[in-house]
């Protein structure tokens, strides 16, 4: 007896297995019971008094930090949006030094870029009496503006290039499209063009700002107290190696976890996906 479409149609299929969430997937399990693990190791036999001593440190410290990651990143990335701009749409005697910019810093060292910052400049601006005598001076004689620099020009020249590409990956109908109802220049790049590139280039913007994060350490080269700066006088004062460098460990880990977190929450709000 063959069987009937009618038939066919009141057999019930299984309802589907609900799936893990991402947390409790095997080998994430794995990872947080290891964490844990670690956690229960390092508060059992490692020194911790020296913690409430240097909280306020600690604290400036991390406001120092996070106040250059966020002002590098921000008007590094209003650079790095004319910078891939002019990459793209030209003309030529804007668009060459532009990428000759993104060049030399993406293929030069961070550190050595800060350096000629500081010792560069930090000691050609002494030298110059309208430099001292202006407003500017109180500020141009401190390091963190010079910090600040470095770290921005560095976004810049490497979101210049992610930039760069994300405008050259809008599809064209699009721009034509936009046109075609009358828009101009102005309202295209900011209503299509833009939107459309930063939603392309978020994934490795949200790359590159942790790697930001991670630079950040370089300014204690040249004095400035932030974070990792104020971890080395710990150490030096109390004589302990692990410890605090096992707690700055796990503080860029939450700022990174902050930061991922984030970036994430804006992807999913963006509908990209089949764009």
């Amino acid at each position: 007896m063959s069987t009937q479409p009618d038939d066919l149609a009141e057999i019930e299929t299984p309802p589907p297995l609900p799936k893990l969430s991402a947390l409790m997937r095997p080998h994430r399990l794995a990872i947080m019971a290891v964490a844990l693990g670690l956690l229960i190791l390092m508060a059992v036999k490692m020194r911790w008094d020296w913690l409430p001593e240097y909280a306020g440190m600690l604290l400036a410290g991390l406001w120092i930090t996070i106040v250059l990651l966020a002002a590098s990143t921000v008007l590094g990335f209003l650079m790095a949006v004319p910078l891939g701009l002019v990459q793209v749409t030209g003309p030529k005697i804007l668009a060459w030094p532009a990428r000759v910019f993104c060049t030399i810093i993406r293929g030069t060292p961070l550190l050595l870029q800060l350096w000629l910052l500081y010792y560069g400049l930090g000691s050609l601006f002494p030298g110059i009496p309208e430099i001292r005598q202006s407003f500017l001076w109180p500020y141009l004689r401190e390091a963190w503006p010079y910090g600040l620099l470095a770290l921005t020009l560095s976004y810049a020249g490497y979101e210049g290039e992610v930039m760069r590409g994300a405008f050259a990956g809008v599809p064209h109908g699009e721009l034509e499209a936009a046109r075609a109802y009358g828009m101009g220049r102005w309202k295209v790049l900011t209503r299509i063009w833009l939107p459309r590139a930063v939603h392309r280039a978020l994934p490795t913007l949200a790359g590159e700002t942790v790697v930001q994060l991670k630079s950040t350490p370089l300014v204690a080269t040249i004095t400035v107290i932030d974070l990792y700066a104020v971890v080395g006088d710990i150490r030096q004062s109390t004589y302990l190696t692990y410890e605090p460098l096992l707690f700055l460990a796990f503080l860029y880990l939450c700022l990174t976890g902050i930061l991922v977190t984030t970036f994430r929450h804006f992807e999913n709000k963006i509908p990209t996906r089949g764009m």
